[in-house]
């Protein structure tokens, strides 16, 4: 409750619109679209609708990037072309410099606001065949989201690069978890991997852990192994 009381007033808004400003007129794949929080600020997504969808995701970024950033940027399109349709958010950011010590509690209120908004509008507009795919901070995050929001819509976790375990509100989880870490990740994500198929050992069927072979924390050149797994898993588990 104290973390959901604390205002995110440090959040570099102007950061944001200046991406914005960049990525949004060289949108190759997808179209930008603004949601807006219940404190009535927009904030970017980026729509890509798969032909013959299967479902949609919510995609949700790492530390201080955009939604259209590195392995984020490349997965939201691999798994449209493989018949997801993916609304990848902006997630809130501090300045360019700032550690991940900045962004936890003061802007996870924020973020997870933005999460709910996301599932809403894409429920709305894709139907309830949905899940999330979450990546390093993004999926702290989105652990978050999910301990405060026990009626969210989403029926499937892809969790990428978690550094640590999950919450204790993440065990026992009413939706299956895909943990997903790469063989050369950072020491805090391959360290706890053990300690997440613990978590896994209490979700529902189809739950499972992968390591990404010859892959790091940013899954660079090993993109293409990732969405393929992604893809896989959320064709059983997104029902």
């Amino acid at each position: 409750m104290l973390m959901l009381a604390l205002p995110a007033a440090a959040q570099d808004y102007a950061r944001e619109k200046r991406w914005a400003d960049e990525v949004v007129p060289g949108l190759v794949v997808g179209d930008a679209v603004w949601l807006e929080t219940t404190a009535g600020r927009k904030f970017l997504a980026i729509h890509a609708k798969a032909d013959k969808p299967k479902g949609a995701v919510v995609i949700v970024h790492g530390i201080g990037v955009h939604p259209d950033h590195g392995v984020i940027g490349v997965l939201r399109a691999k798994l449209a072309d493989r018949g997801w349709t993916t609304l990848s958010i902006q997630m809130p950011v501090q300045a360019a410099d700032a550690r991940s010590e900045a962004y936890y509690p003061a802007l996870f209120p924020e973020a997870i606001d933005r999460i709910r908004v996301s599932a809403k509008w894409l429920v709305a507009k894709e139907g309830a065949n949905v899940g999330i795919v979450s990546h390093s901070l993004g999926s702290w995050m989105t652990n978050a989201y999910f301990d405060e929001t026990p009626d969210s819509p989403f029926r499937a976790w892809a969790c990428l690069g978690l550094t640590g375990g999950y919450s204790w509100g993440a065990y026992f989880s009413p939706r299956p978890i895909l943990d997903v870490y790469g063989e050369s990740d950072l020491p805090p994500s391959v360290d706890a991997a053990w300690r997440r198929r613990l978590t896994l050992a209490t979700a529902p069927a189809g739950s499972r852990q992968a390591m990404i072979e010859g892959a790091d924390h940013f899954y660079a050149k090993r993109e293409d192994a990732l969405a393929a797994r992604v893809a896989e898993w959320l064709a059983g588990a997104v029902r």
